[in-house]
């Protein structure tokens, strides 16, 4: 349990850092580079520069993919993720700190070279951050295989993100503000903003190697990947998976949208009401606002499911925009209009985040081939071209509305505030309607949808184990793990399990829900859902006992485990708990089912009680005699 506790507060800690570093990068940079960087009116450098940076990003669609397969390929000691999420994050830090400064002032002495210098060392940054960022989120599957755990492990990891993205926006004025020298900008000075930086990489190189030290990943057969992408396969991977690439069409559109207005917010509040410190209180609210917002996704997600929640969160979001471009001015309804559209941010991130997750499944059951880092990579790799337009659109904005170096609030025109909030307004709530049409007419992989692919991916494994060697001559007993009624598997209506495709075994109809183990030897597999578990026997008999029929469908409620896959287990040993009333309450039919998967090995299997029969766990309930060696 202590184990388990720091893994999810390291988990958290490095969520929090990568959001502090990504909020950065994302929303403030662009305002560094637009009001500090270049003498007054240097549109034509601020030009250059913006589309460097998009140039950059959107050129890594080739990029993100090949950084995600070599995760995959990855193979240390430390795991496959942690390596490069602490290098990533260690030399992303320092070479955003390098971006924050004028790069011993070529910027205006010699601008070409700093375009030059300035361009290698964001690729160099944002290769490393994609290598740190797609390490850390790729995590998810390999922490737990179970989609409800899922939510609830990147919940926890969304209340340091939401933490980190926010607390930036209520510190970031002040701490600019602080260190600078000159308080005539309502952004502060270049050395304010340097400073600011230098906090930022501290906290990133801080965070990443919380996660390099704390977390942990799952060992499960079912991550095995033997058989690795090349780079030729690479793209056709992530095509042949529908479900993810039309989640990231949605989500490229929806990136666009709220990262425009979250990124020209600074700039609203600073030249549109001449009151930048109201910038902080809205983050100030955000901060509290948001936690309560993220611990409350896994009960809204269960009470509406994913799909309606992310509508439901669009639906918000459309409000807030409506409410915010109404304010003419008044900071209380700014706010009002501002957090309305923030609220709904946090849960669309993690509606969109678990279906991701889930799609390694869903690939891996199409392709028969598991490629979690690869999958992952799509999120940040739509997150950086969405981030990329955005700040290109944003730069756009700031210079067709005269918020460049050296403006004030008095300096922007009515033409200047009209172009603004048409497009802080107007652009975004047209992004987010195409997302939400994408989403609903295109994603069709919900809870229940991953509950059939992992059960599915669970019986091809559990099949596979039918031809494992097993000593001969023997006479082997296996005794019941459950109590209650003694049944044969013909009379099941799953034909699966009646024709005996998973073995020859028998049935018990519970009269409780304890399951112990039968025998003294390992956990080989556990169903993400908790619902069936393998193991195999000292001698090599491997057994299934799979709980109820169709209850993959309860997504693990009413079900836990008291073990873990490739733990040693003794005879009598409990091992599972289940919830009989709830399943049969359900609808779900309780039997539950014991069968030896590499029944083949085995020269006959015979029942001893008779059927009908009412039985006690670890009673005796078949012989098994061994093949002959000759």
């Amino acid at each position: 349990m202590k184990k388990k506790i720091i893994s999810r507060l390291s988990y958290s800690f490095g969520a929090f850092g990568n959001d502090v570093f990504y909020a950065t990068l994302s929303t403030y940079f662009i305002v560094f580079v637009t009001t500090h960087l270049f003498n007054s009116g240097n549109g034509k450098m601020i030009f250059m520069i913006t589309n460097l940076i998009a140039i950059i990003r959107i050129s890594e669609v080739l990029i993100d993919p090949l950084i995600g397969n070599a995760i995959d390929r990855t193979v240390t000691r430390w795991g496959k993720f942690k390596p490069w999420v602490v290098a990533g994050g260690i030399i992303s830090s320092l070479a955003l700190l390098a971006l924050f400064t004028d790069l011993g002032g070529t910027n205006k002495s010699n601008p070409i070279l700093y375009f030059i210098l300035f361009g290698i060392i964001y690729l160099v940054m944002d290769i490393f951050y994609s290598f740190k960022d797609t390490g850390f989120w790729s995590m998810i599957p390999a922490l737990s295989l179970e989609s409800r755990e899922r939510e609830k492990t990147a919940t926890f990891a969304r209340i340091g993100s939401t933490l980190g993205v926010n607390i930036v926006g209520v510190v970031i004025m002040p701490i600019v503000l602080f260190f600078s020298a000159s308080k005539v900008n309502p952004n502060g000075d270049k050395r304010g903003w340097f400073w600011f930086a230098f906090i930022v990489a501290v906290i990133g190189i801080a965070s990443a190697i919380a996660v390099g030290l704390g977390t942990h990943e799952v060992k499960s057969k079912l991550r095995e990947n033997k058989e690795k992408t090349t780079l030729s396969q690479v793209f056709k991977v992530l095509t042949k998976n529908d479900q993810l690439m039309w989640l990231a069409l949605a989500y490229w559109f929806y990136g666009l949208g709220i990262n425009t207005l979250n990124a020209l917010q600074l700039y609203y509040f600073s030249y549109i009401l001449g009151n930048a410190s109201g910038y902080t209180i809205l983050y100030g609210i955000n901060t509290f606002v948001g936690l309560i917002s993220v611990s409350l996704f896994p009960s809204l997600a269960k009470e509406f499911n994913r799909k309606r929640l992310f509508y439901l969160c669009i639906a918000t979001m459309l409000v807030g925009i409506s409410v915010f471009s109404l304010a003419s001015g008044s900071l209380i309804v700014s706010l009002i209009g501002a957090e309305l559209f923030f609220i709904p941010q946090p849960l669309a991130f993690l509606v969109v985040l678990m279906i991701i997750s889930d799609a390694v499944e869903y690939g891996q059951l199409k392709t028969n081939h598991r490629d979690e880092a690869l999958t992952l990579s799509v999120r940040p790799l739509v997150d950086k071209l969405g981030g990329a337009m955005s700040n290109w659109f944003v730069s756009m904005v700031a210079v067709l509305a005269g918020m460049t170096t050296g403006a004030t609030a008095q300096s922007i025109t009515d033409h200047g505030k009209f172009v603004f909030k048409l497009c802080m307004f107007g652009f975004p709530a047209i992004m987010l309607v195409i997302a939400v049409i994408i989403f609903a007419k295109k994603v069709l992989l919900t809870e229940e949808k991953h509950a059939e692919i992992v059960n599915q991916l669970e019986r091809k494994l559990s099949q596979k184990y039918a031809q494992d060697p097993i000593e001969n001559q023997k006479s082997y007993v296996l005794t019941s793990p459950i109590s209650g009624v003694l049944l044969p598997l013909k009379d099941l209506p799953d034909q699966v399990f009646a024709t005996e495709k998973m073995g020859k075994g028998f049935v018990v109809i519970p009269s409780s829900g304890k399951v112990f183990s039968p025998f003294a030897g390992e956990v080989k597999q556990i169903a993400p859902t908790r619902h069936f578990i393998v193991l195999e026997s000292e001698e090599g008999m491997i057994i299934l006992i799979h709980i109820g029929l169709n209850t993959v469908k309860l997504n693990g409620t009413g079900f836990t485990s008291s073990v873990s896959e490739g733990d040693k287990v003794e005879s009598g040993q409990e091992i599972l708990e289940f919830w009989d009333p709830y399943i049969k309450k359900q609808g779900y039919d309780d039997s539950t089912i014991i069968t030896v998967v590499n029944s083949s090995m085995f020269r006959s299997i015979e029942v001893i009680p008779p059927y009908g029969k009412k039985v006690a766990a670890m009673d005796t309930i078949c012989i098994l005699e061994g093949k002959s060696n000759e």
